[in-house]
């Protein structure tokens, strides 16, 4: 029996393990980087060994210091999670050889599926379908995909069109995966496009039974990562739905699979092909445990103690569709900083990483939350889900809250049509710009906080004086809203505080009732002191930044300066100052969150100046390179 589980991971899959075990009677021991030393999940371990240090390599990928934090803890088990050591053989091997319970599959079997190459070959020996795999150099076809040997995750993952552009995309893809995974192997396969991606989720014990527990549709996805993912398919007939079961257990026997794993294929019509076996529990499981009516995480430790599997899997019921709640923006760059309020209500099941107060780390996955509803339809599952995201407090940090919706509302999505490709048809637009009932909810309440804090004279109404010659209004980058005399057919009902809504010393947080035309809403406005207003309302939320009477002087940024787009350190510098640049030319390449983003110039011209080196750390909005621009289209460029 597995008495004190250590898990080799972070965030909100450490405290979705460490709930299982909570109800099961099993010691929790988390580990933590420095980054990570107030995170959630450590303070709800039973025990936390630190990893001193912030980068993954260092801390959550040393193989080592795992094994020696479960030695210092008393452990007698780890669960490795995902991402991080979950697909590493080697590390299962250390943990066994370390005489600790190993929840997951065999080492060997992990190695089988360690490199998509060697997998595909072992796949198309079991009968499993499979996409042929093409010369990296010269793949005789386009447009092709490039993607990393070891694990998973879309790390290490490109799309090439451009012959011209390939040597290129699979270098970059090295680096990334060997950034994720410590393995920088990459290989080339078809792209089949406007393909599904639909996964079976496989569960088997150590006696040969194997179940498959339906399939997973996770074809809505970013930068070659999931985003939306649903069980069952809607678009998976009886008939696939048997061809692919039988495909998954076939592959799982085929390596002597035990524990959780997942087996993913490409859908296009009826042709089906292997992706990769995923030796480890996957970021979407709790759509198949709704479905399903089970607890994967439970029935991991229990086959690692090894229990026995019923013969026969539980029958679906239902629908389950789960959102993931990223900080990134609609360019999919991630995000840092305080996420100052989360907060996710509705008839949902939310799976988080993060809570009020929490700190976003430029270190780590940007993934914050998944939120999943669940119905007995399809439609149900959504309806519950689109209803949580709108009236979620999420206050801060940038999200993609907005693209989540939009994707939910989409006559495609509601008709079940969905491909790979889907938001490249479908791609997220910017919200619209705040309303008048949001502003003038903040700007009564930003009123009523004046008077507040008032030293004196707090009963005399915020911006009093004894002749009214202009209306009082509150000034937004976004909008204004006047607010002495209201407009026509508005009435303030209620202004009064959030007593537990914690904002700091220079924030607020009041409730705000009003009634227009007869109708009452009822709106949440915090502020934290950085410079933005929350407003939370009945149709959803909205970000404000006051504009200050008496602004401070601003820095100006010289033209042609080239901003970090987000915190990250300087992986590459492409240019040296005097070079001449075409327009699109990379001038360097920023890591942040285990990706890769190239920062490239805006139109033809020289660098003038360049204001970092390879190595360094940079924040948001700092100054990189200067360009000037010339008139010439960059032909004769030194760096095209």
């Amino acid at each position: 029996m597995i008495r004190r589980l250590l898990v080799a991971n972070r965030g909100e899959i450490a405290r979705r393990v460490f709930r299982t075990c909570r109800e099961l009677g099993v010691e929790t021991v988390a580990l933590y980087s420095d980054a990570d030393a107030d995170a959630p999940h450590v303070a709800e371990a039973g025990l936390a060994v630190r990893l001193s240090g912030v980068k993954p390599a260092g801390t959550y990928l040393a193989i080592d210091r795992v094994i020696e934090a479960c030695r210092v803890s008393g452990a007698d088990a780890v669960h490795p999670g995902y991402g991080f050591l979950s697909e590493n053989a080697a590390f299962a091997r250390a943990v066994l050889d370390a005489g600790l319970t190993w929840v997951g599959p065999p080492p060997d079997a992990i190695a089988a599926m360690g490199s998509k190459t060697g997998a595909k070959r072992l796949m198309a020996e079991a009968g499993v379908p499979v996409l042929p795999t093409l010369d990296p150099a010269a793949p005789g076809e386009f447009p092709v995909l490039v993607k990393a040997s070891a694990g998973g995750g879309g790390r290490g993952m490109r799309v090439v069109r451009d012959p011209a552009d390939l040597a290129r995309q699979v270098e970059s893809a090295r680096r990334e995966a060997e950034a994720a995974f410590g393995d920088g192997g990459v290989f080339v396969e078809p792209l089949l496009e406007r393909a599904r991606h639909v996964e079976v989720q496989v569960l088997a014990d150590g006696h040969g039974t194997v179940w498959a527990l339906g399939e997973r549709e996770c074809s809505v996805q970013r930068r070659h990562q999931k985003v939306v993912e649903e069980c069952p398919s809607p678009a998976v007939t009886p008939e696939l739905r048997a061809r692919l079961a039988d495909a998954a257990v076939r592959a799982a026997r085929a390596i002597g699979y035990t524990g959780a794993g997942t087996v993913e294929f490409l859908v296009a019509g009826e042709r089906v092909a292997f992706l990769e076996v995923n030796t480890r529990l996957q970021v979407e499981h709790p759509v198949t445990e709704l479905v399903y009516g089970v607890d994967l995480v439970r029935l991991q430790l229990e086959v690692a103690e090894g229990a026995r599997l019923p013969e026969a899997p539980p029958e679906p019921r239902g629908h389950a569709v789960e959102a993931r709640l990223y900080a990134e923006d609609l360019a999919y760059l991630p995000q840092s900083g305080v996420l100052h309020r989360f907060e996710v209500t509705g008839v949902v099941r939310v799976d988080a990483g993060v809570e009020s107060g929490s700190v976003v780390s430029p270190h780590y996955d940007p993934m914050l939350a998944k939120i999943v509803g669940y119905g007995a339809t399809r439609g149900e599952a959504v309806r519950k889900l689109a209803s949580a995201l709108r009236g979620a407090r999420l206050h801060g940090v940038t999200t993609n809250r907005d693209m989540l919706l939009q994707i939910l509302k989409n006559p495609a999505f509601e008709r079940g049509d969905t491909h790979t490709g889907f938001l490249d048809e479908h791609p997220p637009v910017p919200p619209p710009p705040p309303g008048a009932r949001e502003a003038l909810a903040a700007a009564l309440a930003m009123a009523r906080a004046g008077r507040d804090r008032a030293p004196v004279l707090r009963s005399l109404p915020s911006g009093w004086r004894n002749v009214r010659s202009q209306p009082r209004t509150a000034r937004f980058e976004e909008t204004e809203a006047t607010y002495d005399p209201l407009p026509p057919g508005t009435a303030v009902v209620a202004v009064s505080p959030l007593p537990a809504v914690r904002t700091g010393s220079d924030g607020g947080a009041y409730r705000v009732v009003l009634e227009t035309d007869g109708v009452r809403r009822a709106f949440e406005v915090c502020w934290y002191g950085d410079g933005k207003v929350y407003a939370d309302g009945p149709e959803g939320a909205a970000v404000l930044t006051p504009v200050p009477r008496l602004p401070e002087p601003v820095e100006h940024v010289a033209p042609g300066s080239l901003l970090a787009p987000m915190p990250g350190s300087v992986l590459r510098v492409e240019v040296e100052p005097g070079d001449r640049v075409a327009k699109g030319a990379p001038i360097l390449v920023l890591e942040a969150m285990k990706m890769e983003h190239a920062v490239t110039a805006p139109a033809a011209g020289v660098v003038a100046t360049v204001h970092v080196e390879k190595g360094r750390q940079v924040d948001a909005g700092a100054v990189l390179a200067v360009i000037r621009e010339s008139d010439d289209d960059g032909a004769g460029a030194q760096r095209p």
